[in-house]
């Protein structure tokens, strides 16, 4: 297994601890967990949409969270007893607890979730704040003042 050592890059930068943190827990495997499957899907030039198959899970037996750049999502269904003593032979739904954690990019929001036909969507959002958004500066030269342009990413 390999390892980067970001130790040299602690000396040299500032504020990057986070991103670094991020890209050591990349090498890192997921532990296997592969249920519930989801898509992550661009909708928007600053919209996403995560979609997970959730099916047999409502509304009530879903908890979602979004706390400091990491969006989790839990699941715990409750066994159903309906009173008649009725027994399963075979289970092939996949009823166990899921928890899945997304790591956010700054400035991006939860807008709102949905669950329909056995997808629950989640809706998210990059919204920029004015102030980290490019703008022009002037260059006084002489007398003349001269404006540099920056253009919008």
């Amino acid at each position: 297994m390999r390892h980067v050592d970001f130790s040299p890059l602690y000396r040299s930068t500032v504020g990057f601890d986070r991103l670094f943190t991020m890209l050591d827990s990349l090498a890192q495997p997921d532990s296997g967990q592969t249920y519930p499957p989801y898509n992550i899907e661009r909708t928007g030039e600053d919209a996403y949409r995560i979609s997970m198959a959730v099916a047999g899970f409502s509304e009530k037996d879903i908890a979602i969270e979004a706390h400091r750049n990491v969006l989790s999502v839990k699941g715990e269904r409750k066994e159903d007893t309906d009173g008649q003593g009725s027994e399963v032979l075979y289970r092939g739904i996949a009823a166990r607890s899921f928890e899945r954690r997304f790591q956010l990019a700054d400035h991006v929001e939860v807008l709102g979730a949905e669950l329909k036909n056995g997808l629950l969507h989640i809706d998210l959002k990059r919204s920029v704040p004015e102030e980290l958004k490019p703008r022009k500066i002037e260059i006084a030269n002489g007398g003349k003042a001269k404006q540099i342009e920056a253009k919008a990413a």
